[in-house]
């Protein structure tokens, strides 16, 4: 049903040893082990999991929040179920591999791995990673689409690929070559969900079915994340929380001609400008609300310093700004504390407004304007809300008629303090698979299942990282998978185990 296949340009055409240099570039590390590991995890990205991560992208298999009839479409089985095959295929004594469904929810695909004989003890690695994938969204390059997959100078382009198909392969593929290399590793439970792109509302049903089974989680790893470049190891050490209103500011039950009423009715736009100035400064773009704002954490300070020292102008190069559309802040650092500790407003829709070609001399009804603000890791969103509301709903100017709908409201996570073992991994991977030092990024977006993992295993470890980047495209269109960055954190997390499985 799938094309199996990803499509190749003239380049990658040309040799074989062009597919084989995305994987090959990391530096040599010295044990017999190390580099077993590393070898067996550049064979399975060039010869096993390319093929089949190029056949996952081709399958449509839209979130629920964007597909409602995605159960009698069968595009997330298919997801599950192609995994759920490859994963059984692979070398890996003892595994288990199911799909697990409750009434009603998406399907959950869980790999069960039995630990090695020295990590029997150390608990259970949890690695998270999803198969739903956004919309495709038009307006895709020449020769790329969402469902096919097209190889490209070391990038795999396709809906799926970086958010998160490649984590499926990449958790099962460190596995393997740990145990392939004479590692060890504790016991490992994969959970790969089909609704992370909605919100993850199945999510807390399955873990808390799976919580029996689980055990003592003492490591978390997930692989829905990245960073600013592709020259190290991201860390994600918080996400930021959100609110999201709808905002409906109405003066009239009948539009009415702009010449004949303005100036006798207010402009619901007007009305709406000074809603705002109570939430948000515009000049600045500081959000006015106490509990929006939160200390930031002087550990969390010093990761942002030094992350921007790592990567000096990568935060603002990020993004490609209209004309000479400047950066929010002047700073990288700024730049960086913007996007992870401080609050922000982003007006995502808007109603009652016609196209500019539509648009008549008429004193409109209404403004409907979507508001999405970002909340500091530490913040309530609870309570955030609740300002919200208040601010925009008391005294309204010429007591116009504000309606709230789609109200939301989700808390933030910050991760908890590195363990020594931990920490002396990660400097290890710095040294020898990137020599370069890993960054902390403190992930603008919200991953509602990162939290909800933190509260269920509180006293877990988090390895919280992957293979994108700003320019990764994820949501929108070209998304792609910089393969070697996919290999380079697939080996990283091998470390990872094999320390969490011997410290």
């Amino acid at each position: 049903m799938y094309p199996s296949k990803p499509v190749r340009s003239n380049a990658d055409r040309k040799s074989s040893r062009c597919e084989v240099d995305y994987f090959s570039s990391r530096a040599s590390i010295e044990g017999v082990e190390h580099n077993a590991l590393n070898s067996t995890v550049d064979r399975l990205w060039e010869s096993e999991i390319l093929a089949s991560l190029s056949e996952l992208i081709s399958v449509p298999a839209l979130s629920p929040a964007f597909d409602a009839d995605w159960a009698a479409r069968g595009h997330l089985d298919a997801a599950a179920e192609h995994v759920r095959r490859w994963v059984a295929s692979r070398s890996l004594p003892g595994a288990s591999v199911e799909i697990v469904r409750l009434d009603d929810r998406t399907p959950l695909v869980v790999v069960d791995i039995p630990a090695t004989p020295g990590g029997v003890d150390a608990g259970t690695v949890v690695l998270y990673g999803h198969l739903d994938k956004q919309p495709p969204v038009g307006g895709w390059a020449d020769g790329l689409g969402p469902w096919t997959p097209v190889l490209r100078d070391g990038r795999l382009y396709g809906r799926g690929a970086v958010d998160d198909g490649y984590s499926a392969y990449a958790a099962t593929a460190a596995v393997e070559a740990v145990r392939a290399s004479g590692g060890e590793h504790a016991r490992c439970v994969i959970l790969l969900e089909t609704c992370e792109e909605s919100g993850s509302p199945d999510f807390a049903a399955y873990l808390e079915h799976l919580k029996p089974k689980l055990g003592d989680v003492t490591l978390v790893v997930c692989l829905d994340s990245g960073g600013n470049d592709y020259d190290r190891l991201w860390i994600t050490t918080s996400l930021r929380g959100l609110v999201s209103v709808d905002l409906t500011v109405r003066v009239l039950d009948v539009a009415a001609h702009s010449g004949m009423a303005s100036g006798i009715v207010p402009s619901s736009f007007r009305i709406m400008r000074t809603l705002l100035d109570r939430v948000e400064n515009a000049a600045t773009g500081e959000i006015l609300i106490p509990e929006m704002n939160v200390e930031i954490p002087a550990h969390r300070l010093a990761e942002a310093q030094a992350s921007v020292a790592a990567a000096p102008g990568a935060v603002g190069r990020a993004y490609q700004r209209s004309g000479t559309t400047q950066p929010a802040a002047a700073t990288d650092l700024d730049l960086v504390l913007n996007n992870s500790w401080r609050p922000t407003l982003s007006v995502i829709g808007a109603a009652g407004l016609p196209q500019p070609t539509d648009a008549g001399n008429v004193l409109r009804t209404h403004t409907t304007l979507t508001l999405s603000f970002r909340l500091p890791p530490t913040a309530n969103s609870e309570a955030a809300l609740d300002s919200v509301l208040k601010l925009l709903t008391t005294d309204v100017p010429y007591g116009a008629t504000v309606e709230i709908a789609r109200e939301e409201h989700g808390g933030g996570w910050n991760a908890p303090e590195m363990a020594p073992w931990l920490s002396a991994a990660v400097e290890n991977v710095s040294k020898t698979v990137y020599d370069a030092p890993w960054g902390t990024v403190g992930l603008g977006g919200s991953i509602p299942f990162v939290g909800l993992l933190g509260e269920t295993y509180p006293n877990a470890q988090f390895l919280v990282t992957g293979a994108g980047g700003a320019d990764s495209n994820i949501h929108v269109p070209n998304e792609w998978l910089h393969l070697g960055q996919a290999a380079r954190v697939t080996t990283s997390v091998g470390h990872v185990l094999h320390a969490h499985a011997t410290r």
